[in-house]
């Protein structure tokens, strides 16, 4: 399926170069540059990370995965995204993952999942331009919207699940609402084609990544554009706030992490490690680790106080484009070209 400009790694043998952006229809895999980034885990016994789980879960590339707990019954499920056109609902039961759901209606590639903070709703985008709304508890789809032409690459539900944001191809976030199915309103960065979307866990800001690197930080209350942030020189793929919203930590094409302090808008710190684009960023919900996936085929666990590398997995087989934590810390799942979700055991 199409895609927007640079959504491919470089080509075998070659680095990502510049900001020179180009289309690829086939996967194209990235080399591996010599490993920068210390392992097994220094403070804790290796065996403390581990590999839990692996399964073939699409018929295509997976690029999305959230993983979220029902408030009511405390069941953990994981959705994944795929371009094979479906998205899947998996429940977490007794250390090992259940398809309960398989959601049709799609017309192309899904291209971005999010659970909505109460664990009951989903949420998918597509490369048909149209969201979809999911009941996890019965399968079905709840609201259909037309978000326009490559409106929906990226989407987040607001903490308190009430907002739906997306970013488009204009540069503009859209903000809908979840009841209504209706856009509420846009917040206008005045830039490029917006890859990636995050809520502060707090809910006082939004943040987005562009195709041209910049990253934009709005004020929810007022609307505010607050800051911009010109750090990377390639898209930004991934964004993630800490727990306590204090910081922005970013994932680009550029190879490289970044992370900022939101209210002075600073850069507190600038990771190196992975060999190729860095496609997704995640925090634990501790506050004491993030993760990180690239089209290096790995996953690393990163230490958000020593901001080191403390653990690297390399169970993917092609580009890993999603990670995510559970809700108390313990697991990560990942998800990747080669079509398979992995789960990683981490030390709490």
């Amino acid at each position: 399926p199409p895609g927007p400009p640079g959504h491919r790694a470089a080509a075998e043998g070659a680095e990502p170069e510049g900001a020179a952006l180009s289309v690829a229809p086939e996967v194209i895999k990235a080399r591996r540059r010599k490993e920068l980034c210390p392992t097994p885990f220094r403070a804790l016994p290796s065996g403390l990370f581990s590999e839990r789980h692996d399964h073939t879960a699409h018929d295509d590339a997976i690029w999305s995965v959230a993983w979220g707990k029902n408030k009511n019954d405390g069941s953990e499920t994981v959705i994944s995204g795929s371009l094979d056109d479906l998205v899947k609902v998996w429940k977490w039961n007794d250390e090992k993952l259940d398809l309960q759901w398989t959601l049709e209606g799609h017309q192309l590639g899904v291209v971005s999942v999010d659970i909505s903070h109460t664990g009951a709703i989903a949420a998918s985008s597509s490369l048909d331009a149209h969201i979809r709304l999911w009941d996890l508890e019965t399968g079905k789809q709840i609201k259909s919207i037309d978000a326009g032409p490559v409106d929906a690459w990226s989407l987040a539900f607001s903490p308190d699940s009430q907002y739906l944001a997306t970013g488009s191809h204009v540069g503009k976030v859209n903000i809908f609402g979840v009841e209504t199915g209706k856009k509420e309103y846009s917040l206008d960065t005045r830039g490029k084609f917006i890859l990636s979307i995050a809520y502060s866990p707090d809910g006082k800001y939004l943040a987005s990544g562009a195709i041209d690197g910049i990253i934009n930080i709005f004020d929810i209350a007022t609307g505010k554009l607050l800051h911009t942030l010109e750090g990377h020189a390639m898209p930004i793929r991934s964004l993630t706030f800490s727990p306590d919203s204090q910081l922005l930590v970013t994932a680009s094409d550029d190879g490289y992490i970044k992370i900022y302090d939101v209210q002075h808008a600073n850069l507190a710190g600038t990771l190196s490690g992975h060999g190729s684009w860095v496609l997704n960023v995640a925090f634990c919900p501790d506050d004491t680790h993030f993760v990180s996936s690239s089209s290096d085929k790995s996953v690393k666990v990163w230490d958000a106080g020593t901001r080191t590398c403390v653990h690297t997995f390399f169970d993917h087989q092609d580009q890993v484009w999603g990670v995510k934590y559970n809700g108390s810390g313990s697991k990560i799942v990942s998800v990747g070209d080669d079509q398979e979700i992995h789960i990683y055991d981490c030390p709490v």
